[in-house]
């Protein structure tokens, strides 16, 4: 469960830009918002929307915490030799001298923990751990780079057990002692670092295939969850059907090396390729099936979205997508979002942050007025980050999307009128 998230000085973003999923004392909708199993924790959100124009920095934002989520995750296999993948905000010569920040605060098996590191290309000059298992915060790792005596300065860890001398030798500059103690088998950071790696789920549309929803498909326990998947977005399918065919050059992109092409033919030899066939009926009822390529870039994208949709709301993950509505109806977007809504359907508080160009559910009856974000760009080219809740829209009164697309809450893009005539 994700509690709040922070960045700074992290391309587009140069000031601290805070997105938090705590509920606030708004009593609408309380279905979209549920009690975390974890001391001193307040009740949480079961989504955020995130608007803004194009070039504003929302992607920015996503692609923050997916770094921050890679960085953790390559540390503690070493793999970054090659540089930290970070790029502060150029923009400002401070900036692009200082390193970039991360923080994120969530619960894990009933504990809510709070991490974050300071970090450039070549270093990590700060790192930080608290753990609240019992309300309580206690601090796990504190490190921070001391320029003056060039070394490491260590605190707090009274509460990490094992041989932390050894972990803290082991740790590179560019690395993260909490990875690299995971690497070295502590136990107890074990369960922190599987929110990362198993937990959080940091996607755009570019990252997925239908392979997995095929995958789930081809399991009897999970085929109707699929089909049922479906039929609600109401994609205009009677149903599926798997084909299996031997495995061929044509099932291999047109693209691909010749050389690359002979080897995976060879490899591939005598294999057999599951696709899978939509089922439709002519106005003589009579069945059809179709490629899956055949059917709408929509449909195929529902499909490909199926598998994990439902597995995120039944395993209780944290989703994060960057534009939701890419070739989707509004309704199909609604429909998306209110199954993270439905207690019924998300038992296990799965959480979904997105951001969009969807304004039909920016409304009252979809949305809580704390579950709304904007993002624009300042004066000085950096992304702000900033809730719907600045404004105080009226509870259940303020139509949202009209005062959204009216320029009452910012972050729209500024159309100079009569350009193309001038430029004539």
């Amino acid at each position: 469960m994700l509690v709040e998230f922070k960045v700074k000085n992290f391309r587009s973003i140069r000031d601290t830009a805070v997105l938090s999923l705590v509920k606030d004392k708004g009593r609408e909708l309380e279905r979209n918002t549920f009690a975390p199993d974890a001391p001193a924790t307040p009740p949480l959100l079961r989504s955020a929307a995130i608007y803004g124009p194009n070039a504003a920095g929302k992607t920015n934002v996503i692609r923050a915490l997916r770094v921050m989520q890679h960085i953790v995750e390559s540390s503690s296999k070493g793999q970054i030799d090659t540089g930290l993948p970070l790029t502060p905000f150029l923009l400002d010569e401070g900036s692009a001298d200082s390193p970039s920040e991360f923080e994120v605060t969530f619960v894990c098996e009933g504990v809510r923990y709070q991490y974050g590191f300071a970090a450039t290309k070549k270093q990590v000059l700060g790192e930080w751990l608290i753990a609240y298992p019992k309300g309580s915060a206690q601090h796990w790792i504190e490190r921070r780079y001391d320029d003056q005596k060039q070394e490491y300065i260590w605190g707090g860890m009274s509460k990490l057990t094992g041989n932390k001398q050894v972990w803290r030798d082991a740790t590179r500059p560019n690395a993260l002692f909490f990875s690299t103690a995971v690497q070295l088998n502590n136990e107890q950071l074990r369960s922190v670092y599987r929110w990362f790696s198993e937990v959080l789920h940091v996607v755009g549309f570019d990252n997925w295939n239908e392979g997995f929803s095929t995958k789930l498909f081809e399991e009897e326990k999970t085929r109707d969850e699929i089909l049922n998947f479906l039929e609600m977005a109401d994609v205009g399918i009677q149903g599926l059907e798997l084909e299996e065919n031997k495995f061929t050059a044509e099932n291999l992109p047109e693209e691909m090396p010749k050389a690359l092409k002979e080897e995976f033919l060879t490899q591939l030899k005598g294999k057999t390729v599951v696709e899978v066939k939509t089922i439709h009926e002519t106005n003589q009822e009579q069945t059809v099936l179709f490629d899956m390529e055949d059917e709408s870039d929509g449909t195929q994208k529902i499909f490909t979205l199926a598998g994990p949709w439902m597995d995120t709301l039944k395993n209780g993950y944290v989703l994060v997508v960057d534009e939701l509505h890419d070739n989707f109806h509004p309704k199909i977007v609604k429909f998306l979002v209110d199954l993270f809504h439905t207690p019924k359907v998300n038992s296990k508080n799965a959480q979904l942050i997105f951001t969009t160009h969807d304004t039909s559910i920016l409304n009252q009856k979809v949305l809580r007025r704390d579950q709304i974000w904007f993002c624009e760009k300042s004066k000085g080219q950096s992304t702000e980050l900033y809730p719907l809740s600045d404004f105080s829209p009226r509870k259940g009164v303020e139509n949202l999307e009209r005062g959204y697309l009216s320029g009452r809450y910012g972050a729209l893009p500024y159309i100079r009128k009569n350009s193309f005539e001038e430029a004539c």
